[in-house]
């Protein structure tokens, strides 16, 4: 009589991993203006933001976070390192409102930096650097942080999946229409896998790129265009992506420069014709304050607060979408039935009288019926359980391959 337990050797167990992936569409109406009490600018709440006491970032929901149904989406935070112009003992401004929290400025830049860039050899924070390299190339000085939640995130951002879509209208924060579209620039992932940058604490991360939504066909040297109804482009050729962040795809971070809203001549990523006659100063207008006190990204991160200057950006956005990850490893069992084996049953109702119930005359085949699997330890102990759909009827002429799937 065939045994109830059958040792499985390495060639009957198989170990696989699958990445499943979704798509994470973020509308910039869900980053402002869905859940206010007034149309934007004048709304003086947005139930769906939290910021917090400490005020060294702000938090936003897809819902009014006092909701039960309110997921978290990312937080927003700003850093500048403290031995830029713009840090702790630097330029100054004097615009209204004076200098704010400049030291959590600098906490929350060489905190971030210490997760995602690491130390050099001598103990020293490295900088964020627009190529990842840490030569001395460009760094990043004044940036913007998108933590974006493990709800949306899952294990990993899937490589070459990241696009954020924002407006960089010089006067569509002063004259009140956020997310305006006649300048609409895209930092998107274009490298994805092909070449990955793995010397960081945080996991492999990437550069992203700025790129313009309109026609591309022109630039001014090699700063990206923006074509839109009163912005031309000068000179010709193709289109070259300007470095304007980092992307760690297992941390689910975005690191973005504050040059996204700067202009070429102000040391910019943007095409110096983009606030040509338009009365700005040469600056892509972020918070337009009172009278002529108008603020561009240098004044906001030096003088404004963390929650007013990702209150600033969020404007800006009018849409984030990527692709999450989520790793599935699975074992795979196969369990073989041969011919020979399990079509006898160890229940005591399979015998009548000391006779096999399921003969009725002594030539008869044996029959079984399968319709458990169980998974034992070394000891026997009963670790796992399989049921079949319906039950699998074994003879001696016949075989089965019973395939068991446990992910995790």
């Amino acid at each position: 009589m065939a045994t109830s337990f059958k040792t499985l050797t390495t060639e009957d167990i198989q170990n696989t991993r699958t990445l499943l992936h979704e798509a994470v569409p973020i509308t910039g109406s869900i980053f402002s203006g869905t859940y206010t009490d007034l149309p934007p600018p004048a709304a003086t709440s947005e139930q769906n933001i939290k910021n917090y006491s400490h005020g060294m970032f702000q938090s936003v929901y897809d819902y009014p976070y006092l909701s039960s149904s309110a997921n978290h989406i990312v937080d927003i935070s700003v850093g500048v390192n403290s031995g830029s112009l713009y840090g702790l003992g630097g330029a100054t401004f004097t615009g209204s409102g004076g200098m704010i929290q400049q030291q959590q400025k600098a906490q929350i830049y060489s905190n971030m930096a210490q997760v995602l860039v690491g130390y050099t050899p001598s103990g020293t924070i490295r900088q964020f650097d627009e190529d990842g390299v840490h030569t001395d190339g460009n760094k990043l000085d004044q940036c913007y942080f998108l933590n974006f939640s493990r709800l949306l995130s899952k294990d990993e951002i899937q490589y070459q999946s990241f696009q954020m879509n924002f407006s960089v209208e010089p006067n569509s924060s002063a004259s009140g229409s956020i997310q305006a579209t006649t300048c609409v620039a895209i930092a998107k992932d274009v490298s994805g896998s092909r070449n990955l940058k793995v010397n960081s604490p945080a996991g492999e991360y990437n550069v992203l790129y700025l790129s313009a939504s309109g026609d591309t066909s022109e630039f001014q040297g090699d700063v990206i265009p923006y074509a839109g109804p009163g912005v031309v482009g000068s000179g010709g050729g193709v289109e070259q992506l300007q470095p304007c962040g980092l992307i760690y795809y297992q941390a689910g971070i975005a690191v973005l420069t504050s040059s996204m809203f700067k202009v070429a001549l102000s040391g910019g990523l943007l095409s110096n014709e983009l606030v040509a006659g338009a009365g700005t100063e040469g600056r892509v207008i972020m918070d337009p304050r009172t009278g002529t006190d108008l603020w561009g990204i240098d004044e906001l991160l030096m003088t404004g607060s963390i929650s007013g200057s990702a209150n600033a950006f969020r404007q800006r956005v009018q849409n984030i979408t990527f692709n999450n990850t989520t790793e599935l490893n699975s074992t795979i069992y196969f369990c073989r039935a041969n011919a020979s084996e399990f079509n006898f049953s160890s229940n005591p109702t399979y015998l009548s009288q000391s006779k096999i119930f399921v003969k009725e005359v002594r030539a008869d085949e044996p029959i079984s019926y399968i319709t458990t699997v169980g998974l034992y330890g070394s000891s026997n102990e009963l670790m796992a359980v399989g049921k079949l759909s319906e039950p699998l009827k074994k003879t001696p002429s016949n075989e089965f391959t019973l395939r068991v799937r446990l992910d995790y």
